[in-house]
């Protein structure tokens, strides 16, 4: 779930087309990149930029263009909604499968889903919005997300005083399951893919979160192998940093976008 490594590799492209480092700013709230360069570069910059794999358009000189944005697609909200549905639901049944399993990471990994399709659901709320209610609507899922992280983070380290073994069969049974469920939920975004910057960040989630769903099947192969219970927490522990650090980085730029609005 956590984008942050991508504003940093966009920044980057436009500092190799001559942007000076504090010039650009790529927010993870609003997904907006803001520079401070010549009119004449930004041909260049957003070549620069293009190689990353993102399209952007210039907000305030493509505003007719922007009424007819992708985003703006009936198939692009079916598509979000879809994920809302298959990650709410899966993230309730991957809940209980936790519990069965006494897998923290199962636990984490439903929590993710969990987030990942309320998060999607106030984004097709957002679509449309002004900056600073867009910016408002990314604060709130940004303190969602830290209290996410911090419950996950909590209940992990009470997991490692008690050192419980999870059953490493219904670990493995859930997470790949829950592969399965993000594959059927990166389908309908893959025309997507190489639109704007807040269609691509939700390309990249869903991506992102099958890597994950991939660790807790190694982990559970870990425990298995391994007759311990520290390949599950460590993957636990792992989804706990990602929301953490991506609570702090939606909520730093979200806070940064409603100064400058």
């Amino acid at each position: 779930m956590d984008c942050s490594k991508d504003a940093a590799q966009i920044e980057r492209a436009a500092q190799s087309a001559g942007v000076a480092p504090g010039a650009v700013k790529v927010s993870l709230a609003t997904h907006i990149m803001t520079l401070a360069a010549p009119e004449a570069h930004l041909p260049e910059i957003e070549l620069a930029v293009a190689k990353t794999g993102y399209r952007f358009d210039r907000i305030e000189a493509n505003a007719t263009e922007q009424q007819h944005a992708a985003h703006q697609d009936p198939a692009y909200r079916r598509a979000l909604w879809i994920i809302v549905i298959l990650n709410i639901g899966y993230g309730i049944v991957e809940m209980i499968g936790g519990v069965l399993a006494g897998s923290q990471a199962v636990k984490a990994d439903a929590l993710d889903f969990v987030g990942d399709g309320l998060i999607t659901f106030l984004g097709l709320l957002a679509i449309g919005w002004s900056l600073i209610w867009r910016a408002r609507s990314a604060l709130i899922q940004g303190v969602f997300l830290g209290v996410l992280g911090l419950g996950v983070l909590a209940t992990t380290l009470w997991k490692v005083i008690t050192q419980t073994m999870p059953d490493a069969a219904l670990m493995g049974l859930f997470g790949l399951i829950a592969l399965v469920v993000n594959v059927l939920a990166v389908l309908p975004l893959m025309r997507f893919r190489k639109g704007d910057a807040n269609m691509r960040a939700v390309w990249l989630f869903s991506r992102n979160d099958a890597i994950g769903n991939a660790a807790v099947v190694v982990a559970a192969g870990l425990v298995a192998w391994l007759g311990s219970a520290w390949p599950d927490l460590i993957v636990a522990l792992g989804i706990a940093g990602l929301f953490l650090h991506s609570s702090w980085s939606i909520i730093q730029d979200a806070q940064a976008d409603l100064k400058s609005s």
